[in-house]
């Protein structure tokens, strides 16, 4: 190459975008392709921005809503129509978000429709307030005008569900059934001493837990029962635990505070007619199954139904109707037989 052609191309240069144009018409036609990918560009990113925008305003009303308590009821024709004086409120376990109880809910349908319609209590992101809780569901009793009551309390939403059904028994109304599902009979039963330990220090302290450090948490209880869950279900229920529409840090830290605090034998003697019945696990590896069933037996003696019917099978062993549906139903079923017996036709009794 001589130095006259070597100069030409100094001038036009090569780069990334290839060489320069070298008449107006290639610099015409380079401006106009220019032109063309920047509107697409310019119209592709705005639609994102669109739909990003949108989605934030729906998350920050989602979140707005939520701070809110509200009973959520799940509407089924059949039992709505057999029980309009009979409902289940389920009471949410740990961590649990208003999706998930819904999910409860339609998993347990089988054996609870058989009582009654469906409710589940939809916490409040501000905190777990047992006073405005209680209101709640007295008012529904009211709204209702409910003549049988029965609580389902999935895991600590067990601890939740006596005290509530004290309150209503103060007031004068009764819950007829409350059946405890793997629930804590105190903080003694909860086997992550230390990490929830450290849960309710902050909390009680003042301070709240950060979105880097509440993951952390999240995935370290995860690894812990990684015998319970595969790495994708450890990665998959942790990142939905730091989703905008999980519960809120403050609500799962007052949970925990409660769990800590809470004494089974402040309610022994205080729920009137009401029966009970424990059912659980010995595999579970987040409650100790014979220290919560010893608990609930030493509170309640002659209340409590049964204490020895176990969801054999389940996985994850802790709390799992929605994963096991088939495991609950029959247990659940084999609670409802004991608590209010078929007649001699093999019929359920009807509504009172």
């Amino acid at each position: 190459m001589n130095s006259d052609s070597t100069s030409r191309s100094s001038r036009r240069g090569t780069g990334p975008a290839g060489p320069e144009p070298s008449d107006p018409g290639d610099l015409l036609r380079t401006v106009f392709d220019l032109h063309r990918v920047s509107r697409r560009s310019f119209l592709a990113g705005s639609l994102a921005g669109i739909l990003l925008a949108a989605d934030l305003a729906a998350t920050d009303r989602i979140q707005h809503y939520r701070e809110q308590l509200e009973i959520l009821q799940v509407p089924d024709d059949d039992a709505d129509s057999r029980f309009p004086h009979a409902m289940w409120f389920l009471f949410p376990g740990y961590k649990t978000s208003w999706e998930e109880t819904g999910w409860l809910l339609r998993s347990l349908r089988p054996a609870l429709a058989t009582r009654g319609r469906l409710a589940g209590i939809g916490y409040s992101n501000l905190g777990l307030n047992v006073a405005r809780i209680l209101d709640a569901v007295h008012a529904a009793v009211r709204d209702n005008q409910l003549r049988r009551i029965y609580f389902y309390g999935h895991s600590f939403g067990g601890m939740l569900a006596v005290q509530v059904a004290a309150g209503l028994a103060e007031r004068g109304v009764a819950v007829d059934l409350i059946v405890l599902d793997s629930s804590p009979s105190g903080r003694s039963a909860v086997r992550d001493q230390a990490m929830f330990k450290g849960a309710v220090f902050l909390y009680d302290n003042g301070y709240r837990i950060t979105s880097g450090l509440r993951g952390g948490y999240e995935l370290g209880e995860r690894v812990l029962h990684k015998n319970e869950r595969s790495w994708r279900t450890v990665a998959e229920q942790t990142l939905e635990q730091l989703s905008p529409l999980a519960p809120s840090s403050r609500l799962i830290q007052s949970q925990a505070s409660y769990i800590y605090h809470f004494t089974v034998s402040r309610f022994a003697g205080t729920l009137g007619r009401t029966k009970l019945a424990f059912i659980g696990n010995p595999g579970d590896k987040t409650v100790d199954y014979a220290t919560a069933r010893a608990g609930w037996e030493n509170a309640f003696g002659d209340a409590l139904l049964t204490s020895s019917l176990v969801t054999e099978g389940a996985l994850p062993a802790h709390a799992s109707p929605q994963w096991n549906p088939g495991v609950y139903e029959d247990v659940v079923l084999e609670v409802l037989r004991l608590f209010d017996p078929p007649d001699y036709a093999g019929r359920l009794r009807p509504e009172e």
